[in-house]
């Protein structure tokens, strides 16, 4: 990847003249997790590989507002909500491309209530496009697994019916999918959404993240391939917890795409 990547900010490109097609949404996770901090890069370096014409909102983007909702603060939401709705006016913001799901679910089912209408998709759908048109170029030599299990995030799955597009891109990869057992509209939770992210886990036999990484472990495919910020952290701790994090990579789609392109 690209050390001296170039993002271009909206304020900036706005400055000059200029509206990007796309807002690039960064997200929470995207812009403080130090994990998927390298999946935000490594989609922007994928971005600037297109030449697309995008751009990130930088300091001027906040939360969505979705763990308040989750979490039963509705005030919390809307105050976020109408927050991003204006900033998205001043700059005429007509496509969003999301890295994170929830992000995407809420731009696309929730924001529409409140006046936001949007043209909104998950990365995934958008480098499958790119695929289809033949815009994607990469060099498979650069690939480092053969094998491949995919773990579906609940709000790109069962919220909106997306199960397609992560698996053309891990097909134009051409690596080999195993699926788990439980899997696309019958996938099992990683444990964080609903804002069970951000609470203690609720006493039982087993924690749900290490139910979903035991069914992963089970495929025994070398990397576990997520699409989410939540997914990416619980499967990460699912493979602590299990000792098996020296053995098996959990990678981002986007990481296994921009570590191949040519």
């Amino acid at each position: 990847m690209n050390p001296t990547l170039t993002v271009p900010v909206m304020a900036e490109v706005s400055a000059r003249g200029h509206k990007p097609e796309y807002l690039f949404w960064v997200g929470c996770a995207g812009a403080f997790d130090k994990r998927y901090m390298k999946v935000a890069k490594a989609f922007a370096t994928i971005l600037n590989h297109l030449k697309t014409d995008y751009a990130v909102l930088g300091t001027e983007e906040s939360c969505t507002g979705d763990p308040a909702r989750r979490a039963g603060n509705e005030m919390l939401f809307q105050m976020q909500a109408f927050g991003n709705i204006e900033v998205f006016k001043a700059y005429d913001v007509k496509k969003i491309i999301c890295i994170c799901p929830h992000c995407y679910n809420t731009f696309k089912n929730e924001y529409p209530d409140l006046g936001g209408v949007y043209e909104v998709v998950h990365y995934t759908q958008f480098l499958a496009e790119m695929i289809k048109a033949g815009k994607l170029k990469i060099d498979k030599s650069k690939i480092t697994t053969d094998t491949v299990t995919f773990h579906d995030p609940c709000y790109l799955g069962r919220a909106n019916n997306e199960y397609k597009a992560p698996r053309i891109i891990l097909d134009f990869l051409g690596v080999k999918q195993v699926e788990m057992k439980r899997n696309k509209s019958f996938a099992l939770c990683c444990g964080a959404g609903g804002a069970q992210m951000f609470k203690d886990a609720e006493d039982g036999d087993k924690e749900v993240f290490i139910e979903r990484t035991e069914e992963a472990l089970e495929t025994g495919a070398k990397v576990i391939a997520t699409s989410c910020p939540f997914c990416m952290t619980m499967m990460t701790d699912g493979l602590k917890y299990k000792n098996k994090e020296e053995e098996i990579k959990n990678l981002d789609i986007a990481e296994l795409i921009a570590g191949c392109l040519q």
